[in-house]
């Protein structure tokens, strides 16, 4: 739009330069004579009127000094046309208003009409750049409104933020930034209404102490948090420094283990503060370890000899497997597993294993008993008989109603007991081992 304006301007300035041109052609002397009384007169228009007199004489050049005059209006109103596209509305009134005042009925000589005639073209020209210079400003203005608006809603939406999930060092950053985006704006760009300005500015003022509230609360709450888990480490610490010389080495251990859940449910103090307190209560509990696993191994040094006779001793057991005979293999078991309580512990890495191993042959001997015992039961084999006989029973019934189909002539009923018949038999298979058990 200003592009416009100024193009305007220049190409009208350029016509008013032509006219200026062309009117000059006319010499300003035309306009003007002197009369036998001395009187200078000037043609204005349809009328004449007096612009000076020489009463001691006139001089050779006498329209000399009023042609100047003129042409000092002239250049006035050249200078205007000249610096028109780069006046600023108030110039171009204040400008314009001079230039109509000092036409008016000036003391010169020269084609004054035309020249008034270019005052009145330039501020028609003169005014419709004015019109477009007041559309630009108001463009400018609603664009300065927008980008004060957004300024303003971005301040209100990092406010509105949960205090609990805000990066407090950038967002404090981001609002500082935001601030200082204001103050560019409101020091270069166009200005707003006072009205418009004032209520944006109590809009982003409230967002920032909002802002700044939450901050201090979230710091405060987060100094309380950490004073009171900076408490309950302490305890903690003074616990664990309690019992890393202790030597009930089980009992500890768990009671480690308790005081590790307890910490960590604490929560967090500063870095600084929780790095320390944290490094106090690793040396108490490394202490006790240390000395746990230095009694260990001492323990494994005294226990090594009884692992080989376990060893041994559980390849005496397990040639006892398989089980044939349970009475034999109870009986040979019995005194390994005397010799196996009087050798005592062996080290703590093989406990689990030769353990292991005894277990197994423990139960596969008893698993034995058990299966022998089931099958000399007086009462299962009672009930395998009853059973048996029930079968039996029931396959000669099937039987028959097998031999009644086949005298019909139906397949289909042959065919289905006899797939019910070897269902039978195969149930009478199983009591038969049964019993003979």
């Amino acid at each position: 739009m200003a592009e416009s304006a100024e193009s305007t301007v220049n190409t009208n300035t350029e016509s008013e330069n032509s006219q200026a041109t062309q009117a000059s052609t006319s010499s300003p002397e035309s306009f003007g004579r002197i009369d036998d009384a001395g009187n200078v007169w000037v043609r204005d228009g349809e009328q004449e009127r007096q612009v000076g007199q020489y009463p001691d004489g006139v001089p050779a050049d006498g329209l000399e000094l009023f042609v100047r005059r003129f042409l000092d209006l002239e250049a006035q109103v050249n200078l205007f046309a000249a610096r028109l596209s780069h006046l600023s509305p108030k110039d171009i009134d204040h400008t314009i208003d001079a230039l109509r005042r000092s036409l008016v009925e000036p003391r010169a000589v020269g084609d004054l009409p035309a020249l008034r005639a270019r005052v009145e073209s330039l501020a028609e020209v003169a005014e419709q750049k004015k019109q477009e210079a007041k559309a630009a400003r108001a463009k400018a203005k609603e664009e300065a409104l927008s980008r004060r608006e957004k300024i303003v809603e971005a301040a209100e939406a990092m406010a509105a933020q949960d205090p609990e999930r805000i990066q407090w060092k950038q967002s404090s950053q981001k609002f500082h930034n935001l601030l200082d985006e204001w103050k560019q704006a409101q020091k270069a760009g166009p200005r707003l209404d006072r009205s418009v300005e004032d209520a944006l500015w109590k809009r982003f003022s409230s967002a920032r102490t909002l802002f700044d509230r939450h901050r201090r609360q979230f710091f405060s709450a987060l100094d309380a948090r950490q004073a009171e888990a900076k408490a309950t480490k302490e305890k903690l610490i003074a616990e664990a420094e309690e019992l890393s010389t202790s030597t009930q080495w089980g009992p500890t251990s768990a009671a480690f283990r308790g005081l590790m859940d307890k910490w960590k449910a604490a929560g967090r103090t500063s870095r600084k503060d929780d790095d320390a307190l944290w490094e106090r209560f690793r040396a108490a509990q490394q202490r006790f370890f240390d000395a746990r696993n230095a009694a260990n191994s001492a323990m494994d040094e005294e226990f090594g000899e009884n692992l080989s006779k376990k060893e041994a001793l559980l390849t005496r057991a397990e040639a006892i497997l398989p089980v044939t005979d349970v009475a034999a293999a109870k009986a040979a078991l019995r005194p390994i597993q005397d010799e196996w309580e009087q050798v005592g512990r062996v080290p703590r890495a093989d406990v689990a294993r030769i353990e292991k191993r005894m277990r197994a042959v423990e139960e596969a001997i008893r698993n034995a008993e058990n299966e022998q015992w089931r099958k000399s039961n007086p009462e299962t084999k009672a009930r395998a008989a009853g059973m048996k006989e029930q079968l039996e029973a029931l396959i000669a019934e099937i039987d028959a109603e097998i031999e009644a189909a086949k005298a019909a002539g139906d397949e289909a009923k042959v065919a289905e007991l006899t797939n019910a018949k070897s269902a039978r038999e195969a149930w009478l298979a199983q009591v038969n081992a049964s019993v003979e058990d």
